[in-house]
């Protein structure tokens, strides 16, 4: 398939675009998302094309905004809803959790809330701790809400775009670091589907597990480790919600070694849960125990060392990968 060289944010933006012209009933609303297109462009030129009515800026109130988004998504529209922040959606998580999430069940199958709220989180820039935060582990927790956070400009793009014709709130959670990286996207209709995830690098001996920005340093990782002749599968899940276990038992049953990581803070991360799924489902046949790369668990520090020093990075994942092989080796030379 013939493809084209775009920025992260250029997907995001080709993808609205493509979905707003094919589709009245989408509009987007958000904080200087209309003449200024957007903090980091996502919305650029958007306003010129469809107008105020369906790019329309909001003040800066997250709670209305999410409010009534999930308000026109009930009455039938397909709003996105951008805020700036992942941090500030806290203040509408009483729509998301409770209005939301839940509106399916509680209209026995016949509501429908096909709402996007597209948001961008994660480490960089010394932006502190109010604007720096990985938030995934709690839209993971909510039953209802779909849970997507792509790591290249073609996932962007194919799920942003499956996104919107889905009848169920989709939390689309991008990355600050990821706006400006450029990768290859298809030509043409590009959509990627829910659960189905895609091995950004194959390998025999230990399977890495990562997603959104960690998913470029995993792969440095893994570069770094082929020069020792260790060979890493780098296995990126897409969505978290829904999460495509096959794949992730499939790769952990052929190397037998894994590694989970995440930019969050590790208690009560997503990394924990997919820990637990691989320990049930392929303990036996695992040559040593998961190990987990994550966050420190404390508030994301604004010096910019400091920073650095509290997520994980290239040696972090390499070291792990290392700790994977060397219980290995012990025990075999233990026999």
């Amino acid at each position: 398939m013939a493809t084209r060289e775009l920025m992260y944010r250029e997907a995001l933006r080709e993808a609205i675009d493509e979905e707003m012209a094919a589709n009245p009933t989408v509009f987007i609303i958000g904080e200087g998302i209309a003449e200024r297109g957007g903090s980091y462009k996502v919305t650029e030129g958007l306003l010129a094309k469809y107008g105020p009515k369906r790019v329309r800026d909001t003040p800066i109130a997250e709670a209305g905004m999410i409010g009534v988004g999930v308000g026109a998504a009930i009455a039938g529209a397909r709003p996105i809803v951008e805020i700036l922040y992942v941090d500030f959606a806290m203040l509408g998580m009483d729509m998301i959790v409770n209005q939301a999430a839940k509106f399916r069940l509680m209209t026995g199958g016949d509501g429908r809330v096909p709402f996007i709220m597209r948001t961008q989180g994660g480490t960089g820039g010394g932006v502190a701790a109010q604007h720096s935060q990985s938030l995934e582990a709690l839209f993971y927790h909510i039953p209802g809400l779909r849970v997507v956070m792509p790591s290249t400009p073609s996932d962007a793009k194919g799920l942003l775009k499956y996104a919107l014709r889905q009848e169920d709130p989709v939390m689309f959670l991008e990355h600050k670091h990821l706006y400006m990286t450029k990768g290859p996207v298809p030509d043409g209709e590009h959509v990627v589907p829910f659960g189905v995830g895609d091995i950004k690098r194959e390998g025999s001996d230990v399977t890495v597990i990562a997603w959104s920005n960690m998913i470029p340093r995993t792969l440095e990782a893994a570069e770094a480790l082929a020069a020792e002749g260790i060979s890493v599968e780098v296995i990126d899940p897409r969505t978290l919600v829904p999460l495509d276990r096959d794949m992730i038992i499939k790769s952990v049953l052929k190397t037998r070694r894994c590694v989970i990581v995440q930019e969050a803070n590790r208690r009560g991360g997503v990394a924990s849960d997919i820990a637990s799924i691989v320990q049930e489902e392929c303990f036996y046949e695992m040559d040593a125990p998961v190990e987990i790369v994550a966050g420190m668990d404390i508030p994301v520090p604004f010096n910019l060392t400091l920073e650095k020093a509290s997520v994980p990075q290239k040696e972090d994942v390499v070291a792990a990968v290392k700790r994977v092989l060397h219980v290995q080796s012990l025990a075999a030379a233990a026999e």
